[in-house]
């Protein structure tokens, strides 16, 4: 008995030691957590918090921390690229607006200040003014319609549609368009129906984009052409061309928004930088896909993927 109540004594000793210990590691580490948190915040650093320790309770926190932290820079690499993808589209679109307008303001100060004009030279003018003025009225219609895609409020109800059918009537809408270009058409539509969910208006403004592209873009390859094939999982739209392509540098960034290639700043090849970005937005939003695969002057090809519905 009198051996036992020294060796208790002891053992609570021991215990007390042990738990003093682990209080003053405990308090030590969260020190650190707390200074190093706060440089790695101050610094905008993108270090990670490393701490040893033989504590659960503290091993845990500290994967909880880090995790934070990486879901803290993506937020802020997010803003960035989202602040610089702003910026550069004001940029762009101060441009796409400038130069209409300041045709429409030279237009008019002729018309205006031009007393000598003959009435079909006022007339080409006032033609000039109307065309430039819808191309003006067009583009900030686009922007809004992206701004819209972009922030949800305007949510596309998906049904079942006939994608055969979608695809023989956007090719005959630009019949006389491609006839006047003097076009080749290759058009590869099986007899049999192809199904897929999607919004007809979505898909029909998806096909007019893309043709409309091939059409401006592809023309001096003399061919394009719309083909709908499918696999065991998916259906895929092919609308192509042969025209000058898209060359490498180019192909991550055409579905970005005002993004235009090098010389479609010039009158020939004048675009807003819209039309690919609403596309995709819109093939996004009817939970598809789209791609694109360029050869230049050998095959162009913008590819739209749904998954395939059976019967």
């Amino acid at each position: 008995m009198h051996i036992v109540w020294p060796c208790l004594c002891i053992l609570l000793g021991i215990i007390i030691f042990i738990q003093w210990k682990t209080r003053i590691d405990q308090s030590r580490h969260l020190r650190y957590l707390q200074t190093k948190l706060t440089d790695i915040l101050e610094q905008e650093s993108s270090e990670k918090v490393h701490l040893h320790t033989n504590s659960t309770q503290l091993q845990h926190l500290l994967i909880v921390i880090n995790r934070l932290l990486d879901a803290n820079r993506k937020v802020e690499a997010d803003y960035t690229r989202m602040e610089n993808a702003i910026k550069k589209m004001v940029a762009n679109m101060s441009h796409d607006l400038k130069t209409p307008l300041t045709v429409v303001l030279g237009l008019t100060e002729t018309l205006a200040h031009d007393l000598t004009a003959s009435e079909e030279e006022r007339k080409r003018l006032s033609l000039k003014v109307h065309e430039r003025t819808l191309d003006i009225l067009n583009l900030t219609n686009q922007f809004f319609d992206l701004a819209r895609l972009e922030s949800g409020d305007r949510p596309l109800s998906l049904s079942k549609i006939n994608l055969s059918e979608a695809c023989r009537n956007s090719i005959l809408f630009y019949y006389e368009l491609i006839e006047s270009h003097g076009l080749e058409v290759h058009v590869t539509i099986p007899e049999t129906p192809i199904y897929a969910y999607g919004n007809e208006e979505a898909l029909g403004r998806v096909l007019q984009n893309l043709l409309s592209n091939a059409i401006r873009y592809g023309n001096d390859g003399g061919t394009i052409g719309i083909a709908l094939r499918q696999d065991e999982t998916s259906v895929y739209i092919d609308v192509w061309d042969q025209g000058k392509g898209i060359h490498e540098r180019d192909r991550m960034n055409v579905f970005e928004r005002l993004y235009t290639l090098e010389d479609s700043r010039n009158q020939t090849y004048q675009g807003s930088g819209l039309g690919l970005t609403i596309t995709k937005r819109l093939v996004e939003l009817m939970e598809g896909n789209i791609s694109l695969h360029s050869i230049p002057h050998v095959k162009t090809v913008f590819t739209v993927r749904f998954p395939l519905i059976r019967f």
